[in-house]
């Protein structure tokens, strides 16, 4: 799969394409769909899929004092995108030029002259061009003057709500991820490099791997059954804490996941943390030992969570 960061990088030849366009944070079972449709789309033309996707969030754009929850880093998204097949990538830049577009010059530009589009695929509820002014209905008239097909995906629902990311997010908080997998299509998880830390889980006789996961900022805090993939070892069991670390006086967002019965260390490495099981809320405690005592606590509710709950995959 090719990726390129704005299209002013991108080799893109004169060769029509079919293209998907959204933000697909967490890359829930609605954007699936959309993907699907992609494929199927351009099987049928006989051309190269193509996703646009933006960076940074629209969201984070339009009101840069409010932290956005992501659901997915630009990396993991684009191991999401690859893993579906899709052949190529552009995560447009979005800025005050992107964002002032008005909706026909947006599919002027970067569809029509751009891209070539032969064929663009969007959500039900896509919105495009500044103020979000342009619908769906819209492209389908743009597509026609301009001489492209357009397909639009419909909702997707579980338990009779659609699927959206503020709908994953806001079950991510509640600590439901039982549900949040159902609306993902699989367990959630967070991939990132492993830091060193202070030590001071090793001394107490818990160490850590720890992921610092504060630029995007993911929905859900606490402690957690998990298990720990892209190692060698295969899948390890473990514990985490996603937060702050109150009672040590933390002041950075925080992974910090101890393997159960295993003594090796992945510094550097890159690894996916799969949350299984929420134990509990991240608590202030009044000393050291205190706080000693409910991390093992923890990890032997972990442990005996996921040994009763094993992996279906």
């Amino acid at each position: 799969m090719d990726w390129y960061r704005d299209l002013g990088n991108a080799a893109l030849g004169k060769a029509s394409v079919v293209v998907a366009i959204g933000n697909f944070d967490g890359f829930h079972l609605g954007h699936q769909q959309l993907i699907k449709t992609l494929k199927v789309r351009s099987k049928e033309l006989s051309l190269k899929s193509t996703v646009v996707t933006f960076e940074p969030h629209p969201q984070t754009y339009f009101q840069p004092d409010v932290r956005l929850s992501r659901l997915s880093s630009v990396r993991e998204k684009l191991e999401l995108f690859r893993d579906y097949g899709v052949e190529r990538v552009i995560a447009l830049r979005f800025n005050e030029q992107l964002a002032s577009l008005s909706a026909e010059d947006f599919v002027r530009k970067y569809l029509v002259e751009s891209l070539s589009a032969s064929h663009v695929v969007v959500g039900y509820d896509f919105g495009f061009g500044a103020g979000r002014s342009g619908t769906a209905e819209d492209l389908q008239a743009l597509g026609d003057a301009y001489g492209f097909g357009v397909s639009r995906v419909a909702a997707v629902s579980i338990d009779g709500e659609k699927i959206g990311s503020t709908r994953v997010r806001e079950v991510l908080q509640s600590g439901d991820l039982a549900l949040a997998a159902r609306l993902l299509g699989r367990p959630y998880a967070i991939s990132g490099r492993v830091l060193y830390g202070d030590q001071r889980g090793r001394t107490w006789g818990f160490p850590t791997a720890n992921l610092l996961v504060e630029r995007h900022n993911p929905p859900l805090r606490g402690v957690f059954a998990v298990e720990v993939g892209g190692v060698e070892e295969g899948l390890l069991p473990g514990v985490a804490n996603l937060g702050f670390r109150p009672t040590v006086g933390g002041d950075r967002l925080l992974l910090e996941v101890h393997l159960i019965n295993f003594s090796g260390t992945f510094y550097g490495d890159r690894v996916r943390v799969i949350f299984r099981k929420r134990i509990r809320a991240e608590t202030k405690f009044d000393s050291f030992d205190a706080l000693k005592d409910q991390i093992h606590k923890d990890t032997q509710a972990a442990a005996a969570w996921l040994t009763e709950n094993p992996p279906t995959v």
